[in-house]
């Protein structure tokens, strides 16, 4: 068995590299295996890296796992794709699954350790369903604290630099209220290029690739079961299952049907331009007789309390200005980027410990329910 360290790699090379080792293990299973690789942007060398094979028999259903759509949280969802490919792989029915796994849905934010890709686009609000009915103004929330969401010029000091955002946010919180700056951090934005949460005015090309997966694999297969693997969100060390309104079961239901204790809903009225919005659309619209099920799955890191969301929101909005116009200061410069890092990939080993522990968690509850686990989930 590796080690917690081994399952996570410091640069996006290394971790591609791992990830395409895994076709030589998968071939043993699925003797049709192949690693697809899609250039994607203007870096040379950035490429989304699918491996992927039909049912050797029948495609009943297939296993379909999703990482690095928002570029630094891609690092996780490798590791826990490692895991997949060392404990899980053989418990899949090769005769009646297909699998579908893919590395760096946003490589050039993998890449720099960004959320965003190289557009400034938020990928996970890029998949809308019908751009035409999402007005560019649509987040009303964010368009009245703008200078709270854009701060302009130079990092001169930090210290000050966050007294002041946090008195501008203290204000929003006063004029919108909790509710209203929540939506304007969820929802994404479709106004401000420059600002964060922004879903860009097209399709990014990793969006038009995911979508196009999405279409083939519900056309394929009868049953398409999608883990879509994210960091940040949530209670801390732990994971939380995040899923689409567009799922009609209720949360109570869920918890019972997956044995998971941390189990959110969200509506696409509040989130636009979802994947996993977008993939269940697109099943309820053109594929009624198929079964899906598709969710995120969040590592928490941050933690759910009042001082958390503060921490979380003041973190993602200065990484953003200082990618933006810089900082005077090497050690602000520094502090930022590692606070960022901490947010979306933490270096504790208690952090990376519970990614993987968490993760077999996920993977049992949900595979096992599923019917994709061949055997049942360890003790």
């Amino acid at each position: 068995m590796k080690t917690i360290d081994t399952y996570f790699q410091t640069n996006y090379e290394a971790s591609r590299k791992v990830f395409r080792s895994h076709l030589e293990k998968v071939k043993k299973y699925w003797p049709n295996a192949r690693l697809a690789t899609q250039k994607i942007g203007k870096g040379k060398d950035n490429t989304i890296d699918m491996i992927h094979a039909e049912a050797t028999e029948t495609n009943e259903k297939v296993l379909f796992f999703t990482t690095g759509e928002h570029g630094i949280e891609g690092y996780a969802g490798a590791a826990v794709t490692d895991l997949f490919m060392q404990e899980y792989l053989t418990q899949v029915d090769p005769k009646t699954t297909g699998i579908c796994f893919i590395h760096a849905l946003n490589p050039w934010g993998m890449r720099n350790f960004r959320r965003v890709t190289e557009n400034n686009i938020d990928l996970n609000r890029n998949y809308l369903v019908n751009r035409d009915e999402v007005p560019e103004n649509i987040n009303k929330h964010y368009e009245n604290e703008e200078e709270l969401f854009l701060p302009t010029g130079k990092i001169q000091n930090l210290r000050k630099e966050r007294r002041k955002l946090h008195g501008q946010l203290l204000k929003a919180l006063a004029t919108e209220g909790y509710s209203g700056i929540t939506q304007a951090k969820g929802m994404g934005q479709f106004q401000f290029p420059k600002g964060v949460y922004y879903g860009g005015e097209k399709e990014e090309e990793s969006a038009i690739f995911l979508k196009d997966v999405q279409r083939k694999l519900l056309t394929h297969y009868s049953r398409v079961i999608h883990m879509d693997w994210h960091t940040a969100l949530g209670k801390s060390n732990e994971v939380t299952m995040v899923m689409s309104e567009n799922d009609s079961r209720q949360v109570e239901g869920l918890k019972e049907q997956y044995k998971l204790e941390n189990i959110q809903k969200f509506s696409p009225k509040y989130v636009k331009g979802d994947s996993t919005n977008h993939f269940h659309a697109v099943r309820n619209r053109d594929f009624s007789d198929k079964y899906l099920f598709s969710c995120l799955f969040e590592f928490g890191t941050f933690g759910t309390s009042k001082k958390a969301e503060l921490r979380e929101f003041m973190t993602i909005i200065l990484e953003n200005h200082l990618y933006w116009d810089g900082a005077e200061n090497e050690d602000d410069m520094e502090e930022i980027l590692n606070e960022f890092r901490a947010m979306f990939y933490p270096v504790e080993r208690k952090w990376r410990q519970s990614v993987i522990a968490e993760a077999r968690l996920a993977i049992e509850a949900i595979l096992s329910t599923e019917n994709v686990l061949q055997v049942p989930a360890k003790a």
